[in-house]
């Protein structure tokens, strides 16, 4: 079963660099606007999505200007400042309420999620400045009892959080 998983997470992150490729670049150019200026990068995450917000913080290469976004920080937040959201879905509400409170302040903000609803109109898809698809609407493998299992959004996600890394890296370098 581990082998079946590693083939699909690494068929999963083939399709997210390829699908994703150039929302990642459009997402790391935004979030670099910060880091080159006078702004901070704001992470914020829901449920497991944290591993990511902890991981541009607090981890052994922390992102450049890199901060904790909390609702108590949200009203310290300015227009030279550009946040990254991360949630399972495209519709949690926790991550919207985040998103149009930065809209109100016209803060750029990038968007990691999937999207449940080609429709939606209310979304992190459509809400945020760049949205970066997940794509992962169910598990990864088959159990005995026809569900799907093995769901790895966190995972996932921090694939997408080093692709921007990377990328806002090299925008600095040259910068």
């Amino acid at each position: 079963m581990l082998k079946m998983f590693s083939t699909q997470l690494s068929g999963l992150f083939n399709r997210l660099m390829d699908k994703e490729q150039f929302a990642i670049e459009d997402g790391a150019r935004l979030l670099a606007q910060a880091a080159a200026g006078e702004g901070a990068i704001y992470v914020f995450g829901t449920g497991e999505m944290l591993a990511l917000v902890h991981e541009a913080v607090e981890g052994e290469e922390p992102l450049q200007t890199a901060e904790i976004l909390t609702e108590d920080r949200l009203q310290e937040i300015e227009t030279a400042d550009r946040v990254l959201i991360a949630s399972r879905f495209a519709d949690d509400a926790e991550a919207i309420h985040i998103a149009r409170e930065l809209q109100a302040k016209g803060v750029p903000f990038v968007a990691i999620s999937t999207a449940r609803q080609e429709d939606s109109t209310n979304g992190l898809d459509t809400l945020a400045d760049v949205h970066i698809e997940l794509g992962m609407k169910k598990g990864l493998l088959p159990d005995e009892s026809g569900n799907r299992v093995g769901y790895p959004t966190s995972m996932a996600a921090l694939f997408i959080y080093f692709g921007l890394k990377f990328t806002i890296e090299e925008i600095l370098e040259d910068y």
